[in-house]
């Protein structure tokens, strides 16, 4: 279902994710040196991620966990996460290098956030809505309750804003962002370092 506003809000993608990309060259130059200095290399945090229609991209971030290393007991994201990784994800600085995703078209400033690809199959039909869009830097679910929310209420916020999307929401979206990140809240799952996997849920009828 196309909008008017999803036009508008391409351009806003560009326009404003450029501008943030190069204001904050500086500062993820920073980052990097010191990703690679506390967690090695790779920097960037690379993975496959369904967007829009379920069209597979290439999400770039900043690396925040460790390498497997069982002989080390680095096996479960809780071991491999460190206190630096942490901050990171906490702060959402880990998302900077995400802007060129959202220059290239992959992603949006606000939406959906973008998932596992093993996932795609274990959608309903509605919660596979949230393909219907451009996935998100941030989005309704995450100003709802970020990692702390269940599976099934992150996908019916996706939906919510799937339908109800416009510049107002948009706008409104991305101030509560900052000001949940100001707070680091809902970063994980209730006994979770981030979320557990999503298994799949039947669609629920009244």
């Amino acid at each position: 279902m196309t909008k008017p506003y999803d036009r508008a809000k391409r351009a806003i993608d560009l326009l404003v994710g450029g501008l943030g990309l190069v204001l904050s060259m500086p500062l993820q130059a920073l980052l990097a040196t010191l990703v690679r200095r506390k967690l090695g290399t790779p920097v960037l945090f690379r993975q496959p991620r369904p967007g829009k229609a379920g069209a597979v991209f290439e999400l770039v971030k900043f690396r925040t966990m460790l390498e497997v290393d069982e002989a080390r007991g680095l096996v479960t994201d809780e071991q491999r996460l460190t206190p630096f990784g942490a901050f990171l994800r906490s702060t959402s600085l880990d998302e900077l290098p995400t802007l060129w995703n959202v220059v290239k078209g992959d992603m949006s400033l606000v939406g959906p956030r973008p998932l596992l690809v093993q996932y795609l199959g274990r959608y309903t039909p509605t919660q596979a809505r949230r393909h219907e869009v451009r996935p998100g830097i941030t989005g309704l679910a995450q100003v709802s309750g970020r990692n702390a929310i269940g599976w099934e209420a992150k996908f019916a916020k996706d939906v919510e804003y799937v339908d109800n999307r416009s510049l107002v929401l948009d706008l409104q979206i991305i101030g509560r962002t900052f000001a949940q990140v100001f707070r680091r809240h809902g970063i994980s799952a209730a006994d979770d370092v981030t979320m557990p996997e999503f298994m799949g849920s039947s669609e629920v009828t009244p």
